[in-house]
């Protein structure tokens, strides 16, 4: 998830052409390690949260909210990583395809960033 993350952080900074310069790339390139480590932790954390709470309930229980812990808190991270660092508001873009946000055409609406 980290790394389908980093690369849509990517790919938004490429097509609006805001912070894809070298220093903006060579940042993203020393981002996707720390970040991918990141998301493995927070899973790890989740994971571990999740079994600490279902200690004592029905088995359909102990195995699904574990791994819905993992999925909501990898998901939220890698939002926030594309919404904080994807898209810089204000970032003047010169490609001309995306608004002022350089939030790309393509992105849903109903995904907020």
């Amino acid at each position: 998830m980290g790394f389908v993350a980093w690369s849509l952080t990517v790919w938004a900074r490429a097509y609006c052409d805001a912070g894809y310069e070298a220093g903006g790339r060579f940042e993203l390139n020393l981002l996707l390690p720390l970040f991918v480590g990141s998301e493995a932790l927070v899973g790890l954390v989740a994971r571990a949260i999740g079994r600490r709470l279902v200690l004592h309930v029905p088995t359909a229980v102990r195995v699904s909210l574990p791994t819905l812990l993992v999925v909501v808190a990898t998901v939220w991270l890698a939002w926030w990583f594309f919404a904080t660092q994807g898209t810089l508001d204000g970032y003047p873009g010169d490609s001309g395809r995306c608004p002022v946000s350089n939030v790309p055409p393509q992105w849903p609406e109903w995904i907020p960033v």
